[in-house]
């Protein structure tokens, strides 16, 4: 079960990847955030993968429910 979910279809995209980030930086080892997106975020994986430390990149998750709608785990170490 995710420690957090963030839907961000209504965010505007300038503003998602700090949102994330700040989330994500707020979690404790072991939790996980859940992204709601309307588009699949592999440029968020990639760029999680290579500048968050903490990122357990091996356990990241993302599944399509829908056109537009993305859901993704975003797992902490």
């Amino acid at each position: 079960m995710p420690a957090t979910t963030l839907d961000l279809r209504e965010t505007p995209p300038p503003e998602r990847h700090s949102k994330i980030h700040d989330s994500f930086e707020a979690l404790s080892s072991g939790e996980t955030l859940r992204i709601i997106n309307d588009h699949e975020p592999k440029p968020l994986f990639y760029e999680m993968q290579a500048e968050v430390e903490a990122f357990d990149a091996a356990n990241y998750q993302c599944e399509q429910d829908g056109p537009q709608k993305f859901v993704a785990d975003l797992p902490k170490q």
